[in-house]
C-alpha cells in the first residue's frame, strides 16, 4: 500500500479529540474538497507492506489507530489492514469522506465519515447509501462554510433522521447475539418523570 507518513500525535477532531493517537496517513485521493489540508498526500508516498505498517504502529505503544488520507478507502489495501489492526487488539478510527462505499469495512472499526456540504465544492460526490449502514458507534462530519452550508447540513439531518437515537429492542438483540460483557441502560428518571423535567 502507499503511505504518505506514520506518526504519533493527540487526536484533534471528532468524540476522540485530545486523545493520543497513532495516524496512518494513506497516500491519494478521489476528492478535491476546497477544505482539504493535507494536499501533499494526493501523489508520492511510500510503498509499504501492510506488515511493516502494523510493525510501525505497534512501535508507538498506543492502541488508538486511526487510518486516514487524502481517502483512506480509496486503497484496497486499507480494508484488511484496518481488519489486521482490530484483530491485534487496536481501538481503530477511519477518516473518510465517504465518496467511497463503506461495506467492506471491518463492523468493528469506527467511521468518521465528513459529509462534503455544498461550499466544500464536491457535494455531488456524497454517496448517500452509506448513511443507512453507519453504526450507533460511528460519526458524522460536516465542514461548515457559511449559513447556507449550515442551513443544508441542518435540513440534511433533519430530513434522513440522523440525529435519531437508537431503539432498546434492536441494542438488546445485539449486545445477547454478540454475548458482550456490558451492561444496557437507559435514562430511566426519563421514562418515570418525562425527558424535560429539571431537577430528577
Amino acid at each position: 500500500m502507499r503511505v504518505t507518513e506514520i506518526f504519533y500525535s493527540i487526536q484533534g477532531e471528532s468524540s476522540h479529540v485530545g486523545r493520543p493517537c497513532v495516524f496512518v496517513r494513506l497516500t491519494g485521493c478521489n476528492l478535491r474538497c476546497r477544505w482539504c489540508d493535507s494536499v501533499y498526500t494526493f501523489t508520492g508516498g511510500e510503498k509499504v507492506a501492510i506488515d511493516d505498517v502494523i510493525k510501525r504502529v505497534k512501535a508507538y505503544g498506543c492502541n488508538l489507530v486511526e487510518i486516514t488520507g487524502g481517502e483512506p478507502l480509496a486503497q484496497a489495501e486499507a480494508f484488511p489492514l484496518i481488519a489486521r489492526l482490530l484483530d491485534d487488539g487496536f481501538e481503530v478510527l477511519i477518516e473518510t469522506s465517504g465518496s467511497i462505499d463503506i461495506t467492506p469495512v471491518d463492523r468493528r472499526a469506527k467511521l468518521i465519515l465528513d459529509i462534503k456540504c455544498p461550499g466544500s465544492g464536491e457535494v455531488a460526490k456524497n454517496r448517500w447509501e452509506n448513511l443507512d449502514d453507519l453504526r450507533p458507534h460511528d460519526e458524522l462530519k460536516f465542514v461548515i462554510a457559511d449559513r447556507a452550508d449550515y442551513e443544508w447540513a441542518r435540513d440534511l439531518i433533519a430530513e434522513r433522521r440522523l440525529d435519531r437515537e437508537l431503539e432498546l429492542k434492536p441494542l438488546a438483540e445485539w449486545m445477547l447475539a454478540d454475548r458482550v460483557p456490558a451492561r444496557l441502560q437507559t435514562q430511566l428518571h426519563k421514562h418515570i418523570r418525562g425527558a424535560d423535567v429539571h431537577g430528577v
